[in-house]
C-alpha cells in the first residue's frame, strides 16, 4: 500500500538488521526433529483436553465440496487444520492431525479417487498468516500424508486438480510473506506431485493469489498475480507486478492479458480475485490501491468542524471560533474532558499549540490506516477471453473492503447464471446482473470478513460460506444461513484464568473478540437446548489479554486490538473505557496491535499498559501517568503501528521493578517504578520482536526473555534466561526444533520447570532450559500463542492460534523427582448414578479416575487397588519411558469383590445396570511396585 505509507506520519527512522528467513531445508531438519522428540518424549503420554469454545471459530480458507454428494465436504482453516464431513456439517473430523502442520492456504480434492491435496500456508497476508512447509498429498483420506514440494513456497494462493486427469494439477504459490524468495508463481505437476515445473515466474516479490480454469475445459487457465511485500511495520499490497495472465495449454504457457485495455495499470493494482464462467467469460474483483479523484464538493455539507480544517487553519481563525462549535469537535473526537474551547483557545494564544495539533491528536499510525482514500473494491469483467475489461458498475464499493482489501479478493459466479456473481469482503454481497448492482447477503447469524465460497453447480441458491467466524450454510441464495461451528478452530492471543474455586477461563481471539467459561464447562450441543453456551462473549473486536481483579473476579481488564481496554464490572454490566491519552501537542503514543496490560500482584489497584512508554494507573484505569519516556527505537515510517511495548512483567518480589520489552527488539528494566530505566537488551540478538519478558517467581535477579522472528520469516527459537536482571544473558533453546517461541512460562512450583509455546507446538523444560521435551498427547502441531497455569488446580491452560483452548494437568511434573514415582491421585464423588442412565438405550455413566506414574523404561506396568489389605482390582498397562496416566473405572473385579465381601459381611454392593460393580465411599490405596498412593471416594 505505497498511497497508505505516504499518507502516514514520518515517524523517527530506526536502522534495521535484515535478518535472514530461514531455509526450507532448515525447516525441513527441525520437522524431523520435532517427530523425534515426540516419539522419544517423557510428557507425549501428558493428555491435553480440547476445552472449546466451538461456538466461536476461526477463520476458514477453503471449502471444497464432493458434487456427487454435497453433504460431504472439506473444510480448510487458515491455522487450524482440514476437517471433514459426510452429514452435511453436523459433525466434523480432524484429518490433519498426523501432519506436521495445521497452517493451510487451499485444498482440492479429487473425489473420484479420495485424494487430498493441501497448500500450506494462509493464502491471507494477515498478522498471524502463518507459513507453510510444502504440498501435502494423502490418498488415505488423511490417515496419513506426504509432502510433494515446493517446501519454500510457504503460502499457497490455490490447487487445481485437471479433472479428467488427476496426476495433472495446478499450484498458484504467493511465496514468502515477509521476504523475498523464488519459490513463487505457477507450478506444475503431471506425476501426481513427483516432480513440479515453474511455468510462470515473474519477480522474487510477486507471487499468483488465485487460479480458475474454464468448465469442461482444463486447457483454459487464469491467474491472479500479485505483488506484495510485508514488514513489521509495513504492509505494500500493490504493485505494477500484479496483474491477470492466461494459459491456452493447461498451464504450460502464460500471456499477459491485463495489460492496457481496461484493467488497472501500475503500481496501485492490488489484490485480484477471479471466477470463471466460460472459456470467455471472467470476473475479476480487484482491491485498487489507485487514490480516488479529488471532488471539490464536500462530502458532508454540515457546518462541523473536521480535523481537516485545523491542518491549515491559522491562530486568528481559530481564536474566532464559536466555542460550541469548537467543543463539538472536542466531543465528539474523543479529547480528554480538560481539553475544552476556553482552555484551548488559551494554549493557543500562549503558543503551547498550535491548531494543526487538534488534527494532528486523532492521527496515530493506527487511525490513518482508516483514513487512506483509495479506490478499494472494484469489480472487472470480460466476455472476449481478456481481450478486453470493462468495470462493471458506476462509483465505489464502500464498505466493502474499508482499507484492507487485501485480507479478501474473493469473487465466484453462479455456474447457471452468467449475471449471478458474489464478492466477498467484510461484508458479502452478491449481484443479478452483472455486478452493475450488489445488495448484501450478510445475516444476524453471518461472521464478517467472508474469505471462501462454495456455489453449488446444479442447485441455484445453495451456498457454502466460510469466513472470520466460521462456516455457514444457505439453501435460499443467502436470504438465511445456517451455523457449522462445531469444530474448536479458534485463533487465541491470549488466556487467562482467575482465582475462584472453580475457575474460569478467558480469552482473546483473532477477530472474535473475549470469551469466558467455567474451566470444567462441557463442550457439546447441549446449549441449543437450554439456549445458554457455556462461553460467554464480554468483549468485540480482536480480543487481546485479560487480567481479573484477584479480590472481585467481577472486575475484568481487556479490550481489542491497538490498546482499546475497559474495565468491565460484569456484575453491574458496565464497561469503562481507559485507554490512556496523550496530551494536546504531544505527539500521539503507538499502542500495538496487542498491547500488552499488566494488573499488579501488589496492589489490585494497580494497573500497567504499555504504548511506546509504559503508563500506570493507581486506581483502576481512572487516570494514568506515563511512568517511562519512550522505551521502543522510536518507530517506523509505515501503515503499522511499530515501535511498541509488546510485553509487562513486575517482579512479586518487589513492587515497581519492572521489564518491558519492544517489537523493535528492546528490553527494559526499572528498580524504582519508573523513575529510571536501563537498556538490558544490547547482547541479545538485535531488532527481533520481544514476545516475552518474564519476572521470575522464584528468584528476584531472575529474569526470561523470548524473541520472535517471524516478521523476517526468521524461524529461530530466542529462549534467554538471566540470573543477574538481564546484565548478562544465557541461551536455553538449543533443543528446540526451528520454531518462532511466542510464549515462557515458570512453573509456579518448581523453579526447574519451564513451559515454552511456538508457533508449531509446546515444550517443557525439567533444567532450566537446557533440554526440552515436546508435548503431543491431544495437541496437534499448532501455533500456541499464550498459557496460564492455575495454581491451585495444578492446570495448564493452552492458548493455540488455530485449535482453541486446551488444558493438561500438570500435578504430576510438579512432583517428579527425576526417578520412577507414582504421583498424586485426585479424590472422587460417589454418584449413584455410576453404570446407570435414566433410559436403557442411552450410555451408561461411567466414573474415570486417572492414575499418573512415572517409569524409566518401555515395559508393563501393574497397578493393584486396595481397599485397606483387600485387593479389589488390578489394572495392567504398557507403559512407555517417562510420565504415563491410566485410566481406571473404579469397579471391581470378580475375585475383588468376592474378597471384599468377605472382609466387610455387613456391606451391600450392588450391580449397576451396566452390570458392572463400583466401589463404595472410602479410601483406597494404589501400588506400583514400591511406591503407593491413595484416594478417596467421598
Amino acid at each position: 500500500m505505497k498511497i497508505l505509507t505516504k499518507a502516514l506520519i514520518a515517524l523517527f527512522p530506526i536502522t534495521v538488521i535484515a535478518q535472514q528467513p530461514t531455509s526450507a531445508e532448515k525447516i525441513r531438519k527441525a520437522l524431523q526433529q520435532k517427530e523425534q522428540l515426540t516419539v522419544t518424549s517423557t510428557v507425549k503420554n501428558i493428555a491435553f483436553e480440547s476445552i472449546g469454545p466451538t461456538i466461536m471459530s476461526g477463520r476458514v480458507v477453503d471449502v471444497d465440496v464432493n458434487p456427487e454428494n454435497t453433504t460431504e465436504f472439506y473444510v480448510g482453516y487458515a491455522s487450524g487444520g482440514l476437517w471433514y464431513t459426510n452429514n452435511n456439517g453436523t459433525t466434523f473430523t480432524p484429518v490433519l492431525d498426523s501432519s506436521p502442520t495445521q497452517n493451510v492456504g487451499d485444498i482440492a480434492v479429487d473425489w473420484k479417487k479420495g485424494t487430498l491435496w493441501v497448500g500450506t500456508g494462509e493464502n491471507n497476508s494477515s498478522r498471524s498468516s502463518y507459513a507453510g512447509i510444502g504440498i501435502l498429498k494423502s490418498t488415505d483420506k488423511g490417515k496419513t500424508w506426504k509432502n510433494m514440494g515446493l517446501t519454500d513456497s510457504h503460502h499457497i494462493g490455490r490447487i487445481l486438480i485437471n479433472p479428467n486427469n488427476s496426476d495433472e494439477v495446478i499450484v498458484g504459490v504467493i511465496g514468502h510473506l515477509y521476504s523475498a524468495n523464488n519459490e513463487r508463481g505457477i507450478f506444475k505437476t503431471t506425476d501426481g506431485g513427483k516432480t513440479w515445473t515453474n511455468t510462470l515466474f515473474i519477480n522474487e516479490n510477486t507471487g499468483i493469489i488465485d487460479v480458475q480454469y474454464a468448465p469442461n475445459n482444463f486447457n483454459i487457465l487464469y491467474a491472479a498475480a500479485w505483488e506484495r511485500e510485508r514488514k513489521a511495520w509495513n504492509f505494500d499490497g500493490d504493485g505494477k507486478n500484479s496483474a491477470i495472465y492466461k494459459s491456452n495449454d493447461a498451464g504450460t504457457t502464460w500471456t499477459k492479458i491485463s495489460e492496457n485495455n481496461g484493467f488497472p495499470n501500475g503500481d496501485g493494482v492490488g489484490r485480484i480475485g477471479l471466477a470463471v464462467y466460460d472459456e470467455n467469460t471472467v470476473y475479476a474483483f480487484h482491491d485498487s490501491q489507485f487514490r480516488r479523484k479529488k471532488d471539490d464538493k464536500k462530502e458532508d455539507d454540515s457546518n462541523a468542524l473536521t480535523k481537516e480544517d485545523f491542518k491549515t487553519m491559522s491562530v486568528t481563525e481559530f481564536l474566532n471560533l464559536q466555542d460550541k462549535k469548537l467543543n463539538s469537535y472536542l466531543k465528539m473526537n474523543g479529547f480528554q474532558e480538560k481539553y475544552r474551547a476556553e482552555n484551548v483557545k488559551q494554549m493557543v494564544r500562549s503558543g503551547t499549540v498550535k491548531p494543526i495539533d487538534l488534527a494532528k491528536y486523532l492521527e496515530d499510525a493506527n487511525a490513518l490506516l482508516f483514513d487512506t482514500p483509495v479506490v478499494g473494491a472494484e469489480v472487472f469483467k470480460t466476455t472476449n477471453g481478456g481481450k478486453t475489461w470493462k468495470k462493471t458498475h458506476q462509483g465505489y464499493l464502500d464498505d466493502l473492503y474499508y482499507s484492507y482489501g487485501y485480507y479478501f479478493g474473493e469473487v465466484r459466479v453462479d455456474p447457471q447464471d452468467e449475471n449471478g456473481i458474489y464478492v466477498l469482503g467484510v461484508p458479502i454481497l452478491k449481484s443479478k446482473d452483472g455486478g452493475k448492482t450488489f445488495t448484501s447477503i450478510s445475516k444476524e447469524n453471518v461472521h464478517a470478513d467472508h474469505q471462501a465460497l462454495w456455489v453449488n453447480a446444479t442447485k441455484q441458491g445453495h451456498l457454502i460460506d466460510g469466513n472470520d467466524g466460521g462456516l455457514n450454510i444457505s439453501y435460499d441464495d443467502g436470504e438465511s444461513w445456517i451455523k457449522l461451528n462445531q469444530p474448536a478452530v479458534g485463533q487465541f492471543y491470549s488466556v487467562y484464568a482467575d482465582n475462584q474455586k472453580n475457575y474460569k477461563v478467558y480469552g482473546g481471539l483473532q477477530d472474535n473478540g473475549v470469551w469466558v467459561a467455567n474451566h470444567n464447562a462441557k463442550i457439546d450441543k447441549r446449549w441449543h437446548q437450554t439456549g445458554k453456551n457455556p462461553y460467554e462473549s464480554i468483549m468485540g473486536g480482536d480480543g487481546m489479554q485479560v487480567a481479573v481483579d484477584d479480590r472481585n473476579p467481577n472486575i475484568v481488564y481487556t479490550g481489542y486490538q491497538f490498546g482499546n481496554y475497559y474495565r468491565i464490572d460484569r456484575e453491574k454490566g458496565k464497561s469503562t473505557y481507559i485507554q490512556p491519552k496523550h496530551e494536546l501537542g504531544e505527539t500521539p503514543y503507538r499502542f500495538n496491535w496487542q498491547t500488552p496490560i499488566h494488573l499488579s500482584k501488589h496492589n489490585q489497584d494497580i494497573l500497567y499498559l504499555g504504548g511506546n512508554k509504559l503508563h500506570r494507573s493507581l486506581n483502576q484505569g481512572n487516570d494514568w501517568e506515563a511512568i517511562s519516556n519512550d522505551l521502543t527505537q522510536g518507530g517506523k515510517k509505515g501503515n503499522v503501528a511499530y515501535g511498541t511495548l509488546t510485553t509487562i512483567s513486575e517482579s512479586p518480589f518487589q513492587f515497581g521493578l519492572i521489564y518491558v520489552g519492544s517489537d523493535d527488539g528492546l528490553v527494559h528494566i526499572t528498580k524504582n517504578g519508573g523513575g529510571s530505566w536501563e537498556h538490558i537488551s544490547n547482547t541479545l540478538p538485535q531488532n527481533l520482536w520481544v514476545s516475552r519478558v518474564i519476572a521470575s517467581k522464584h528468584k528476584k535477579e531472575r529474569v526470561y526473555v523470548t524473541l520472535n522472528g517471524y516478521r523476517f520469516d526468521d524461524f529461530t527459537p530466542y529462549v534467554y534466561r538471566s540470573d543477574d536482571y538481564g546484565k548478562t544473558w544465557k541461551n536455553i533453546s538449543s533443543t528446540i526444533p526451528m520454531s518462532s517461541v511466542n510464549v515462557i512460562k515458570e512453573d509456579p512450583e518448581k523453579e526447574n520447570i519451564l513451559y515454552v509455546g511456538t508457533d508449531n507446538g509446546l515444550y517443557v523444560s525439567f533444567n532450566q532450559g537446557a533440554t526440552w521435551e515436546a508435548f503431543s498427547n491431544g495437541l496437534p502441531n499448532v501455533a500456541v500463542h499464550d498459557l496460564v497455569i492455575q495454581p491451585s488446580a495444578k492446570h495448564l491452560i493452552v492458548g493455540t492460534h488455530g485449535r482453541s483452548l486446551y488444558k493438561a494437568n500438570i500435578a504430576a511434573l510438579q512432583e517428579f523427582k527425576d526417578k520412577e514415582a507414582l504421583f498424586s491421585i485426585e479424590n472422587m464423588r460417589k454418584n449413584a448414578s455410576w453404570g446407570s442412565t435414566w433410559s436403557k438405550w442411552l450410555k451408561p455413566n461411567t466414573p474415570k479416575l486417572t492414575i499418573p506414574f512415572y517409569v524409566n523404561s518401555n515395559r508393563e506396568v501393574t497397578l493393584k487397588i486396595y481397599a485397606e489389605d483387600v485387593l479389589v482390582n488390578t489394572v495392567k498397562t504398557a507403559a512407555s519411558k517417562g510420565f504415563n496416566e491410566v485410566v481406571y473405572d473404579v469397579t471391581f473385579s470378580e475375585k475383588g469383590r468376592k474378597e471384599y465381601l468377605k472382609a466387610h459381611k455387613d456391606a451391600s454392593i450392588k450391580k449397576a445396570k451396566n452390570d458392572q460393580y463400583y466401589l463404595p465411599k472410602g479410601i483406597y490405596k494404589v501400588v506400583m511396585g514400591e511406591f503407593n498412593q491413595t484416594f478417596e471416594i467421598e
